[in-house]
């Protein structure tokens, strides 16, 4: 746990750490904590934490009080202020907004049960990182019927119009990996994704995307699963005109099953490893950082 000072010549990274709070922290997400602390602290950089809490059903306040506790607990600090998503909600939909005025944003009426009807229709139907593609149904809606639709108050998400957006944005867009070098961007393996949910101003790639930006991240480290998201997130990015980050993205934290660790697969939890008597220093080795 003694980082070692800022290489001479080499820019400070400032790295984040982002749970969402629907259970208390695993070993995967010690490992993923402390890949970004070290990335950031061994290179005299900043290191931030950001509490992404937009899903209202799912994350519960006293869950953002335990990250904090654990992550306390196994030595890590931060710096700045904690940001929490929920808080922010008027910056999203500003964000939507500003892309609806551009023409790249529709409004999306259909249910998930809508969509699962039209996919399991459609024969073959493409597949992206995040599952089937969106059929295009409201995107073919005419104009006239979604503004009536949106005046009678009817409940709607907001989707990213692809083939629109990938015309406003310059070509080619890539992304830095470490390790890797650069990577061609194919967002339209997307389709036309959600940016504003229909509970929130947001979605996933939106926040997370908008607040790498207004918090001055200049290296995304996530786990390896989260790579495909990054060819929309450089699209996002570049309609948007914010900075581009590097990106490091780690291998996943495997339990003895070879299964990636779950809060659905009801992992030991770091509260569970600290009530059994382990010390930090032991979970921090267990989660691959030994002191």
């Amino acid at each position: 746990m003694r980082p070692r000072g800022k290489p001479a010549g080499m820019t400070a990274p400032v790295t984040r750490f982002a749970p969402s709070p629907t259970g208390r922290l695993h070993l995967g997400h010690a490992h993923s904590a402390l890949f970004a602390w070290r990335a950031a602290r061994q290179a005299g950089g900043r290191f931030l934490l950001r509490i992404e809490d937009i899903d209202p059903l799912r994350c519960r306040p006293e869950f953002a009080d335990a990250i904090l506790e654990d992550l306390a607990w196994l030595g890590l600090d931060w710096d700045g202020p904690v940001r929490v998503q929920s808080r922010h909600l008027p910056e999203y939909r500003a964000v939507l907004e500003a892309l609806a005025a551009r023409g790249l944003l529709y409004p999306c009426f259909c249910t998930r049960a809508d969509i699962a009807r039209e996919v399991a229709a459609s024969a073959g139907a493409p597949h992206g990182p995040d599952g089937p593609l969106y059929p295009g149904t409201c995107r073919r809606m005419p104009a006239r019927e979604r503004a009536a639709r949106i005046a009678a108050g009817e409940v709607h998400a907001w989707r990213l119009d692809m083939a629109a957006a990938l015309a406003a944005a310059p070509a080619p867009l890539s992304f830095a990996e470490r390790g890797e070098g650069r990577i061609a961007c194919d967002p339209a393996q997307f389709g036309d994704a959600v940016l504003g949910r229909k509970d929130v101003p947001a979605s996933y790639h939106l926040a997370v995307t908008h607040d790498d930006a207004r918090q001055g991240v200049t290296l995304v480290t996530r786990g390896v699963d989260l790579k495909p998201a990054t060819h929309l997130h450089r699209l996002l990015q570049a309609l948007m005109g914010w900075p581009e980050p590097a990106y490091a993205h780690h291998p996943l934290l495997l339990g003895p099953d070879g299964r990636r660790l779950a809060k659905r697969d009801r992992a030991a939890t770091l509260a569970d490893l600290r009530a059994a008597g382990r010390s930090a220093a032991e979970v921090r080795a267990m989660a691959g950082f030994p002191d």
